[in-house]
């Protein structure tokens, strides 16, 4: 099983690729966070990605997701929705997984990718890694604020 965990940096060189946003999911920057799933057509391991983030919903809603699956040449939206998307090149930009195996892209915010996993994520390993980058932080800070402010002005 591999996960890699691409996230912890606290300089980012914009001129690195590595963290330069994924061009074919530039819709979603600013406004979502992405999981792109890669799989065949009734691949087990994609089937129980799937059921375990689509259980949650409210929790994939809290936290401005978008789950896209990928199985050959189609883009499928299992959770939030998307404009024109090219699953060729959204393959590409993630580095064109190997046809037929699992795989599985986290995308933040900022449009830099976050997670690469080979076996299916938990939903509390996928929230837990989303909680702890600062723009979800500050989204639960500035929630916190509203809702102190909204109680403030009942009372």
């Amino acid at each position: 099983m591999s996960k890699t965990l691409l996230y912890g940096a606290t300089k980012v060189d914009e001129g690195n690729e590595a963290y330069s946003a994924i061009a074919s999911l530039e819709q979603f920057q600013w406004r979502n966070r992405v999981l792109v799933i890669f799989a065949d057509k009734g691949n087990a391991r994609a089937a129980r990605q799937e059921n375990q983030l689509l259980a949650d919903r409210d929790a994939l809603q809290d936290r401005d997701m978008v789950i896209l699956k990928i199985v050959g040449g189609s883009v499928r939206e299992l959770f939030g929705a998307g404009e024109k998307l090219d699953a060729a090149a959204i393959a590409r930009d993630l580095g064109d997984p190997t046809a037929g195996e699992f795989a599985a892209f986290l995308v933040g915010k900022d449009g830099t990718v976050k997670l690469k996993a080979s076996e299916p994520v938990t939903s509390a390993e996928l929230f837990a890694i989303i909680d702890s980058m600062p723009v979800r932080a500050a989204e639960v800070a500035a929630e916190k604020q509203q809702t102190s402010e909204e109680s403030e002005k009942r009372d």
